[in-house]
């Protein structure tokens, strides 16, 4: 089985680590969800400078988690995205929808 988690390491701020694949997404999903709802800020972070490899999976838990927060109330950036996610959002022309930060 893949090993991946999602974890809070401030408030606000959600770390992604471990490899993003179909193994992993259902849990991963859930649990970021879950957090994301939870969280007691506005403005949120999902860190992905611990992920060690991502399949189309990885894009699908960031919009997953947007409309998570956006459901919220909540506002959400994503911070230090993977060379293999980031080729994968270009491709598939989401940059402009993910809001990346820097």
């Amino acid at each position: 089985m893949s090993q991946a988690s999602i974890v809070e390491q401030a408030p606000g701020v959600f770390q992604l680590a471990g490899v993003l694949d179909y193994l992993s997404g259902p849990k991963l999903r859930e649990t970021g969800g879950r957090l994301i709802a939870a969280s007691q800020v506005g403005a949120c972070v999902v860190d992905c400078a611990a992920v060690e490899k991502s399949s189309s999976v990885g894009l699908a838990l960031l919009l997953a988690f947007m409309r998570d927060a956006a459901a919220a109330g909540k506002t959400l950036t994503v911070r230090n995205m993977p060379q293999d996610m980031h080729g994968i959002a270009s491709v598939s022309e989401l940059l402009e929808l993910l809001p990346l930060e820097g």
